[in-house]
């Protein structure tokens, strides 16, 4: 048994008396309408959580989304704690490992802050799992480590809490746990050990991200090689249907032949017979009728051989167009697969509207918006940050925290990636005929620096640099449209995206900065400080806000 198997083993042994007796999502659904309480509220859906996991996960996401911002506003660090943990739970149905792996750790952070010690336990073992699963196994063998060290740490403390209170005829069974505490300790150094030889051996493993994009690239040449394959054999497919097609049109001709010629045979024979029964009808009686009954023969023989001919003709012809049409079929079908993987590609670089003109027309037409809120990230200490990382590593980090913000801003309908400068990233919303206010802008930027929170609590635990991020926000008029040729790009122009930079520039770090274009239109949803006027590069002085919740 791994060291692993042995803390998993462990923890499931730990938590195997743990749990709720199940509801049925009916009842709790009934419950949580005559609910009078937020903190009633919380704990059903919290609940209503748990049981859609293993049916509806988008009804699960949902209450277990509203349970969170319940305990955000009671500040109830404990059942955060719990619920983040089953947030995480939900994103490991949904197979988003990477954001749930950041929720574990924001459930550790919050167990840890309320002293929440099954919580704490239960998140070092899901992120030890997940970090063993990556074969990042340094990783998995520090949680594990931590894990064992919390447990112990907690059954030290509670050991000294009960001799305090305890008489002295207690000494002889606390010698009794010490020693059971030994043994266990060196069983589980044992294991670290054998963890340790396990990872020197497994030194060696690494993602090359170089080499799996070649492979991606390859793949790609190989599908456009596929594709002018199928498109060729498609044009001698219709080329052959064509031959069969006229060589169908000569054997009907021919065929029409044949019959008239039988016709007129059989005419002549019956005048020729007619003159002969005349002429000499008593003399050439037998012979006629022998004559008459080879000819018979002969025509039958050659009927029937062209008879056979057409079937066997028509025969051939109905299996070749059915194995004509049923290739056809394939390979219309793989060219619309090859179709629905390039719209799928199209609607990942444009939005939806504009990739649907672009498919139409082959152009797309610059629009105007009156009223688009733009959001700008930038980290801070960016360049002193690349220099105690290696490019590989630097990249990879910029990845980690871009892949998350793009999940963040997919939860929210009507927002746009417009795209990433460097160490900036940059969305928009309201990119739509319809006015949309920038509520949901406003959110995800939250969401962006509490998840920015989280890794920077995981990489100082670990002793390594992290990113820090200003966010700014403003809303106004812009032009959107599709620039270039051939690596074409969406992109949005106006001063409303210059403003939107200053608010970023003019923001601290943690903080979600916004002009007053912005507050005016989400002031009855958040809780806003003023900043008063601040002077911006290039716009004199503007009104900001930091929103607090």
């Amino acid at each position: 048994m791994t060291f692993y198997n042995y803390i998993f083993f462990f923890f499931l042994l730990l938590f195997s008396s743990i749990g709720m007796q199940a509801q049925s999502a009916s009842e709790l659904e009934a419950r949580l309408k005559k609910a009078s309480s937020s903190t009633e509220r919380m704990q059903l859906k919290y609940e209503l959580a748990g049981v859609y996991m293993n049916s509806d996960l988008q009804k699960a996401a949902m209450h277990i989304q509203d349970a969170q911002d319940i305990a955000r506003q009671k500040k109830d660090r404990s059942m955060a704690a719990k619920i983040i943990f089953r947030d995480a739970e939900i994103h490991i149905k949904r197979r988003d490992r990477d954001r749930a792996e950041a929720r574990f750790k924001g459930a550790l952070s919050a167990a840890k802050d309320s002293r929440n010690d099954e919580i704490a336990l239960k998140s070092l073992d899901q992120l030890a799992r997940i970090a063993y699963e990556d074969r990042n196994y340094r990783g998995a063998y520090n949680y594990s480590k931590e894990a064992v060290a919390y447990l112990k740490k907690n059954r030290a403390a509670s050991t000294s809490s009960s001799s305090s209170s305890s008489s002295s005829g207690s000494v002889t069974r606390l010698t009794n746990d010490n020693v059971k505490l030994k043994n266990e300790n060196r069983q589980l150094e044992k294991e670290i050990m054998r963890v340790k030889e396990e990872l020197a051996g497994m030194k060696g493993e690494k993602f090359d991200a170089s080499a799996a994009k070649k492979e991606l690239d390859a793949q790609k040449r190989k599908l456009e090689r596929e594709r002018a394959s199928i498109e060729e054999e498609l044009k001698q497919r219709e080329a052959e249907i064509a031959n069969i097609s006229e060589e169908k049109e000569k054997a009907e001709e021919r065929t029409q032949r044949y019959i008239s010629r039988y016709k007129k045979l059989s005419e002549d024979e019956k005048e020729q017979a007619y003159e002969l029964e005349l002429k000499e009808k008593e003399l050439l009686q037998a012979q006629l009728a022998t004559q008459e009954q080879e000819q018979y023969t002969k025509l039958a023989a050659i009927g029937a051989g062209v008879l056979g001919l057409l079937i066997l003709f028509f025969i051939t012809m109905l299996i070749s167009n059915r194995r004509s049409k049923k290739a056809l079929e394939n390979k219309n079908k793989e060219i619309d697969e090859e179709r629905k993987r390039s719209d799928e590609l199209l609607l990942n670089i444009l939005p939806e509207p504009i990739a649907y003109e672009l498919k139409e027309n082959g152009k797309a037409k610059a629009q105007k918006y009156d009223s688009v809120s733009v959001l700008f990230t930038d980290f801070k200490n960016f360049s002193g940050i690349s220099e105690k990382l290696q490019p590989e590593q630097l990249v990879s980090e910029l990845d980690h925290c871009f892949k998350a913000f793009d999940y963040i801003i997919s939860q929210y309908k009507g927002i746009e990636k417009i795209k990433t400068i460097g160490d900036a990233y940059m969305c928009a919303s309201g990119l739509t005929d319809r006015k949309k206010l920038p509520t949901d802008l406003v959110k995800a930027a939250m969401e962006m620096q509490e998840f920015l929170k989280d890794y920077k609590q995981d990489r100082s635990r670990q002793g390594l640099p992290f990113f820090e991020a200003r966010i700014g926000i403003h809303t106004g008029p812009v032009v959107a449209g599709v620039v270039g040729f051939n690596k074409f790009a969406y992109d949005i122009w106006g001063d409303t995206v210059n403003i939107a930079a200053r608010m970023e520039s003019n923001s601290d770090v943690g903080r979600v900065n916004i002009s007053e274009s912005t507050y005016n239109q989400v002031k009855y949803k958040f809780q806003c400080q003023y900043r008063g006027k601040i002077a911006a590069k290039n716009k004199g002085m503007i009104d900001m806000y930091y929103v607090l919740n």
